[in-house]
């Protein structure tokens, strides 16, 4: 089971020029396709006056939503190679988009690639790398009678209360890594009226 993924901690730009053009290149950390859309649009009114605003994504933990775009651009010559650069690093939650500003001088096929594909490397090498725990968040019920073997639990397994409530009847909010989430719970469902329900 998959409880982690490699995305990057912020946004990022890097640069590559070849022959007069200039490409550069932006990384943003990503959740949703609705926010993928809102960044690129912001990029091309900054832009505005660039001839190509080239792009690749991909979401999600398990790595199968993505896209690539060529903006233009003769077919696969620049949102596959930046595509590939998003995969060389094993990333996901990532969209990297590269502006380019025409300097008059055609690049041909193979130099469109190297240069979407360099720019696309020297962003993703500027930024910051990150490890995201994919999580089961749970809420436990319980009478304030059962404090203590419900605060043990906690302990042994270095959980955080996201949430809390202590009265008679008590709830707490946390969460675990996927992996670990189905050993945890059932150690909670052993203890005696203790409520126990996954959240997401």
């Amino acid at each position: 089971m998959t409880d982690s993924f490699l995305t990057i901690s912020k946004a990022e730009e890097g640069l590559f020029k070849e022959k007069g053009s200039k490409f550069i290149a932006y990384a943003y950390p990503v959740e949703t396709e609705e926010e993928i859309k809102e960044l690129i649009q912001e990029l091309k009114k900054t832009h505005h006056s660039a001839r190509h605003h080239c792009y690749a994504w991909r979401l999600g933990a398990n790595k199968k939503r993505f896209r690539a775009n060529d903006d233009g651009e003769p077919s696969s010559t620049a949102g596959k190679p930046i595509l590939g650069q998003i995969k060389r690093n094993n990333l996901t939650n990532v969209l990297v988009v590269v502006v380019r500003y025409f300097g008059g001088t055609l690049l041909g096929v193979g130099g469109l690639i190297t240069a979407y594909k360099e720019a696309s490397a020297d962003v993703l090498q500027k930024a910051t790398i990150i490890e995201k725990l994919i999580e089961t968040t749970f809420e436990i019920e319980f009478d304030y009678s059962m404090m203590n073997p419900v605060m043990r639990i906690f302990k042994e397994d270095k959980l955080e209360q996201k949430k809390n409530q202590f009265e008679l009847r008590c709830k707490i909010t946390s969460s675990i890594r996927n992996s670990e989430a189905n050993r945890v719970i059932e150690k909670f469902e052993k203890l005696e009226g203790v409520e126990i329900r996954v959240i997401e």
